[in-house]
């Protein structure tokens, strides 16, 4: 193993200016470039904001650049606002007067400048996202267009891929007559905004783009403006953000760019572009390389976060991707703790070391909790982690999203379970009236609302006062809820949960969404939350979920009371209602308050740009990580490997990786290999963990002691080979580590197995009932 450290250099000499002694060679390079294009490849942790910040200081204490020349642009507010306070902090000036932003910060005070040049009033309004969505449904609706065939959110989509491909209404080809109709709205729409005077985000780059485009003296006069030009995050721009920046530096003759002579300064890695579905474009780095004859490129490959094991680690992995321009990290903070391996026997089991481990960072180790992150490829796969967290007691936030339980096509899910359970819910029925969308405006709610108060009943019972077409539509809905319920009768748990997904039009609403398979996804996972709740809590897989008549309910009052899943005051809950109730109790409880210490929950797209001393890796199986979708695609599944590499390298300390044997999909447990990027690391970095033999301990509930560490095993890897056929007839096919179902005790893990035949015994720990010893003989104990 080759383990990278960085190079021992000499002290930069005291001959040289204060504000350049801090740089390490690469760093010094950069800053100090002469006037020419340039590519700066920064890898992960090594430092790319002192650069452009200490570039941009050095080029204005030299006088090759004044503050009114600067133009530096990057994606985010935060980063921009991060890159002028650091240039405050680093010279005696006032920055706010520099174009220092993001790109659409940028274009909105160049389309300020020349409004009058554009046709725009001086006091042009932008729309965000929301705002625009608001003026494609009004301009939808004066156009009386069909709802299911032309959705103002696809509408909107349409409309906002054009802008980013540089596309005008006349400019997007026609295929068909669902294409001509939306090209003829788009143009429309644009009528609309220029009448109103307003400009959403698409607008303002692309009128900008227009702007440079099409009046030579505006564009010269901004390229002997701004004749050093600052781009962070390189990788990460799309096409019309790449041609705006190429006409800040050159203009196009016959097709071919031709550049002006500024020095572009272009910052970024292409081995952390993992923003294709937004439009980014990787290609970019290259071909701003060939189109301004870029003889510059420094790579910065001293990284100052991650130890050396970790970096090596993301070093091996990416080198699998093809097409890379290449850099190889290094540290000088020494090989550190090797990355940790799990493989668990489901996706509880894996949640439950993961806590346990967290638990240990934090109360052992002294670790703050914020400097734990547990990561995850999908959204959906948070809501394990979150049960188990929140069993265990230890607060947790959940970065640039929200809770499994507070999502919103979560929260609609819900609020159609309660109203089968009780229709006279009005908060629920607020919730999903119209939604999927049915036709019920904000009128008829409001004749809904007052025939409730009039009748001083429930708005489902008022239902049939409101008339006209709106009591109708009502109506309807009414009759979707009768229909659920009484599909919902003498069910299980997790029938009642698709059924209520499939018949309330939620998945197919979301199916529909360009952007809604994550939303999917997070339904289909509320199928698992369900399915696990009834093992959990001991009402069994079959139990029905939702007593309707006076015998159901005393079976099921019957069923809890054995489970021991019982209110205060006697009345037995049945699994719906216990549901629902876990539900609201996991959303409400377990807060992070504000300025709390908590751990850290996110996607891996989230935890770009952030770091932290532990972090967690999980569900690294083929399918998940890499995600199903990029199997068919080898650019796809590159980004992925990019992505990954991303996850590795938020680590400074400590890293884990976790998989799991089975886990549920679906409300089904499916069974995925090993991610092919645990493979792709290197063995001398990897310590393995699993329970050691004969430890009668299971996955579940290890502990540290009761961790061993082995040598990097296959893929389908064991501590101890399977018992023989006949070993398994004599302890009835148990053995310790493995999960088990009991109809009463509800699912549990042995932690011991006695005996042989029917004088057999084994100790199982239930997840409510803790540690029980059955006879195998005669308990009824199902593998799962």
């Amino acid at each position: 193993m080759t383990l990278q450290f960085a190079p021992e250099t000499a002290a930069t000499p005291a001959t040289l200016p204060p504000l350049l002694q801090a740089l390490n060679p690469e760093q010094l390079a950069a800053v100090t470039l002469g006037p020419e294009p340039a590519l700066i490849l920064a890898g992960a942790g090594s430092g790319k904001t002192k650069v452009l910040t200490t570039r941009i200081a050095w080029l204005l204490s030299t006088g090759q650049l004044s503050p009114a020349g600067v133009l530096a642009v990057t994606f985010t507010n935060k980063a921009a606002k991060e890159m002028l306070t650091r240039l405050g902090a680093l010279l005696p000036l006032n920055v706010r007067g520099m174009w220092i932003g993001t790109f659409h910060g940028l274009c909105h005070r160049m389309l300020r400048a020349h409004c009058k040049l554009l046709n725009l009033p001086a006091t042009f309004q932008i729309l965000d996202m929301q705002d625009q969505l608001s003026a494609i449904k009004r301009l939808h609706k004066q156009l009386a267009l069909d709802e299911e065939r032309f959705k103002p959110k696809e509408l909107q989509w349409f409309i906002n891929a054009c802008k980013e491909e540089g596309q005008r209404a006349h400019q997007v080809p026609v295929r068909d007559a669902d294409q001509r109709h939306k090209v003829e709205f788009y143009r429309l729409y644009e009528e609309q905004c220029q009448r109103e005077g307003v400009l959403d985000f698409g607008e303002l780059l692309l009128r900008s783009y227009e702007l440079l485009r099409d009046h030579d003296p505006v564009r010269e006069h901004y390229q002997r403006r701004f004749r050093h030009i600052l781009v962070d995050e390189f990788q990460d721009t799309n096409k019309l953000q790449y041609a705006w920046l190429k006409l800040l530096a050159g203009r196009m003759e016959g097709g071919r760019f031709v550049p002006a002579g500024n020095a572009v300064l272009a910052v970024g890695d292409d081995d952390q572009s993992i923003y294709a579905f937004r439009g980014a474009r990787v290609g970019n780095m290259a071909d701003f390389v060939r189109e301004f004859g870029v003889r510059q490129q420094i790579k910065l490959e001293q990284n100052y976060r991650s130890q050396a094991h970790i970096l090596e680690a993301a070093n091996r992995l990416i080198e699998h991707n093809q097409g890379r321009l290449g850099k190889n990290l290094r540290t000088d903070q020494g090989c550190g703790e090797p990355l940790r391996v799990y493989e668990a026997p489901s996706d509880y089991a894996e949640a439950n070391w993961v806590v346990d481990e967290v638990r240990q960072l934090i109360g052992r180790d002294g670790l703050p909790a914020h400097e734990v992150a547990l990561l995850y490829r999908s959204n959906a796969q948070s809501r394990v982690l979150e049960t188990a967290l929140f069993n265990a007691g230890l607060p947790y936030r959940v970065y640039g999203g929200l809770r499994f339980f507070e999502r919103a096509e979560i929260k609609h899910a819900l609020a159609y379970l309660r109203l089968i359970d009780n229709p006279h819910d009005d908060t629920s029925l607020l919730r999903v009236v119209n939604f999927p969308p049915r036709g019920i405006g904000a009128r008829s709610i409001e004749a809904l609302q007052a025939a409730a108060a009039s009748a001083g009943c429930s708005l489902h019972d008022a239902v049939s006062a409101v008339p006209g077409k709106a009591g109708s539509h009502l109506a309807a809905f009414v009759a979707l809820l009768d229909v659920l319920r009484e599909g919902s009768q003498g069910q299980p748990l997790r029938q009642i949960v698709a059924l209520v997904l499939q018949h309330s039009g939620l998945l197919a609403h979301y199916r529909a969404e360009r952007d809604g398979s994550e939303r999917v996804e997070n339904l289909e996972e509320l199928l698992n939350a369900a399915e696990s709740f009834v093992l959990q809590q001991g009402f069994g897989r079959d139990a029905v979920a939702l007593p309707l008549d006076e015998t159901a309910a005393a079976e099921a009052r019957a069923a809890a009371s054995d489970s021991g899943f019982e209110e205060p005051s006697g009345e037995t809950l049945s699994p719906l209602q216990a549901f629902l109730s876990h539900a609201a109790l996991e959303a409400g409880d377990n807060q992070a308050q504000s300025g709390q210490d908590a751990v850290q929950l996110m996607t891996v797209h989230a935890a770009k740009g952030l770091e932290f001393d532990a972090v967690f890796i999980t569900g690294l199986e083929e399918g998940l990580f890499p995600h199903d979708n990029s199997s068919a695609s080898p650019q796809a599944l590159e980004e992925e490997r990019r992505l990954m590499y991303v996850a590795i390298t938020r680590a400074r300390q400590r890293l884990y990786l976790s998989h799991a044997q089975t886990r549920m999909l679906h409300g089904q447990t499916r069974y995925h290999p090993r991610s092919r990027f645990v493979d792709e690391l290197p063995a001398q970095c990897l310590q393995w963990l699993s329970p050691k033999p004969g430890s009668g301990l299971g996955a579940a509930g290890l502990g540290k002691a009761a961790v061993g560490l082995q040598p990097a095993w296959g893929r389908s890897a064991l501590v101890s080979e399977a018992p023989s056929r006949a070993a398994a007839d004599a302890t009835h096919g148990l053995r310790a580590g493995m999960q088990v179902f009991h109809p009463k005790f509800g699912q549990g893990q042995v932690l011991a197995v006695e005996g042989r035949g029917d004088d057999a015994r084994a100790q199982v720990s239930f997840t409510r009932h803790g540690s029980k010893w059955l006879a195998l003989a005669v308990a009824k104990l199902t593998p799962l």
